[in-house]
């Protein structure tokens, strides 16, 4: 699968090693990410990695920062993203299953790193539903930005 990864600063290290983890497991990874560990704007990097998704060049995006919360809300911006900030396993599914989230939003302060690699992973590997969901999705997607 090919993949969109961005982080601020303070999802810098998190970012290398989930490279290093995706690749290994035979992904194609993107790196919009930021270029060395000084501060920096994660608004930037979360609509890089939401771009790619958004265009197709990329079937899903994972972005890191500090909690999660501000990228996810970066990447929200562009339509037809459904950024999903999670910080446990059953989210992770749920926002597949239900939601159909093309983006997953991690907290680099907020988990650790094998919590990161197995929330990524589930999040890869989960399919979404369809059916009813499917109809909520586009529903979704359909709402006007107000």
């Amino acid at each position: 699968m090919k993949i969109a990864i961005g982080s601020d600063h303070a999802g810098y290290d998190y970012r290398r090693m989930l490279i290093s983890h995706l690749e290994a497991a035979g992904h194609e990874i993107i790196d919009c990410g930021c270029e060395e560990k000084v501060s920096c704007d994660y608004p930037v990097y979360g609509r890089k990695a939401a771009r790619l998704v958004k265009s197709g060049a990329c079937e899903r995006g994972v972005v890191i920062c500090g909690t999660g919360f501000g990228i996810s809300l970066a990447a929200n911006r562009l339509e037809g993203i459904r950024c999903v900030n999670c910080t446990d396993v059953l989210t992770v599914r749920m926002a597949r299953l239900h939601n159909n989230a093309n983006m997953i939003a991690l907290g680099a302060r907020v988990i650790g790193e094998d919590t990161a690699k197995l929330l990524v992973d589930t999040f890869l590997e989960t399919p979404h539903e369809g059916g009813r969901h499917g109809i909520r999705v586009a529903l979704i997607d359909s709402l006007p930005k107000e």
